[in-house]
């Protein structure tokens, strides 16, 4: 099993992703105006985000509306919103079943089961990484790809927000989380059992010759 300094090492690691997959979520700067070639109107712009789309005037104020229906979203972020959700629950379950079975609190006694509850929490939260990394590249991929047509409007195009760049962060931080986890996790193997069976089978000799 890892060490008590490689677990709070993970627990860093996957409660910081946690934060920036709830931050990718929550926060609409998925999508931010750009302002290339004649657009060149800087009063205002446009940002993006899972559940509604703002506005920020250069004074400062900022206007934000909720998506009417999710049939007006592309199908990148509708894949992100339920990707980025089960990424929030899967970290918060991986977590609390690493802070049960890690060797630094006492709420399992039993020891064998820990290194398999950490084992759990280390597979969980690299499905959370992924989780996060997918949609995030995905919406990546098409701002870029809209972004070099030219056969989309200047005032259209758009520019990778700050989320994008949140959510490969904190996918690499629960990669990383987890990967440590799978590699120090391990349960422990039964050699013990068996270097008992072989002293009894080697003590059975000595009697028979006494």
């Amino acid at each position: 099993m890892g060490s008590i300094g490689v677990q709070i090492v993970c627990v860093a690691l996957g409660v910081l992703g946690l934060i920036g997959v709830i931050v990718c979520c929550a926060v609409p700067r998925w999508k931010v105006s750009s302002f290339t070639g004649a657009n060149i109107v800087t009063a205002q712009s446009n940002q993006q985000g899972l559940w509604s789309e703002c506005v920020v005037q250069s004074t400062g104020q900022q206007q934000c509306k909720n998506y009417d229906s999710l049939l007006v979203l592309s199908s990148d972020l509708q894949a992100a919103r339920a990707m980025t959700i089960i990424s929030c629950m899967l970290s918060i379950i991986s977590l609390l079943i690493l802070f049960c079975g890690a060797d630094f609190t006492t709420c399992i006694e039993n020891e064998d089961a820990k290194p398999k509850m950490s084992l759990v929490a280390g597979v969980g939260l690299l499905l959370a990484g992924l989780l996060v990394i997918i949609p995030v590249s995905w919406s990546a991929n098409i701002i870029v790809r809209q972004f070099n047509d030219p056969l989309v409007l200047a005032s259209q195009k758009r520019e990778l927000g700050a989320c994008i760049y949140v959510g490969w962060g904190a996918g690499v931080l629960l990669l990383l989380g987890g990967g440590l986890l799978c590699c120090f996790s391990r349960p422990k193997s039964s050699s013990g059992g068996t270097a008992k069976y072989y002293s009894n089978s080697a003590s059975a000799p000595n009697k028979n010759y006494v």
